[in-house]
């Protein structure tokens, strides 16, 4: 017979009330360095908005009901870029969207989401109204700026199926609104 030679000792086998006093020591720990945190500690920190801002995630589109009139068809987001648009600290989502259709190219709209004081993702602004006709395609967001390439149709005769005018638009957040510019290079051409 083996002996231990290691005494067997009460204290070896931890019960859940030990796991339990542990963790109430350690969350004491954490919150009293919370607290006693010095002024210092602080000055790096960004504050208000921008911290809780910068701390979410951009938005995402799903559920979130946007402003097309589709006639009870579904809707679908075709393209999403995501970026900090107002300088906030914090990421905003630009989606463009569409009713789901059977054949044919339906108007786009593109609109930007953030997220509410209760950080419920919202549309905040309708970059491109669905009753402009067009579809968007190539969205990105670069250094707060959205871009998309816009396809249209020069006349009622050319097919819904294949827009024959392109056209690069760019969205900047300016005094409290959204400002388009177009690039130049509008009008017909092959999309």
């Amino acid at each position: 017979m083996q002996t231990s030679a290691v005494p067997d000792l009460a204290h070896n086998h931890a019960r859940p009330v030990h796991w339990l006093a542990t963790a109430t020591a350690m969350a004491a720990v954490v919150a009293a360095a919370g607290l006693l945190q010095p002024d210092h500690a602080r000055a790096g920190q960004a504050g208000g908005r921008e911290a809780a801002a910068a701390a979410a995630p951009a938005p995402e589109a799903t559920g979130v009901p946007l402003p097309l009139e589709c006639a009870g068809a579904p809707t679908v987001v075709v393209e999403r870029a995501t970026g900090d648009l107002d300088g906030d600290g914090g990421p905003e989502t630009v989606v463009a969207a569409r009713c789901e259709a059977g054949s044919g190219t339906p108007p786009s709209g593109i609109y930007v989401l953030a997220r509410s004081r209760t950080g419920e993702p919202r549309v905040v602004a309708t970059l491109l109204e669905p009753a402009r006709r067009q579809s968007a395609a190539g969205l990105a967001v670069r250094d707060g700026v959205v871009t998309a390439v816009l396809l249209g149709y020069s006349s009622p005769e050319v097919p819904r199926c294949c827009p024959d005018e392109r056209e690069t638009v760019k969205w900047r957040w300016s005094g409290g609104k959204f400002a388009e510019s177009a690039e130049g290079g509008g009008g017909t051409g092959s999309a």
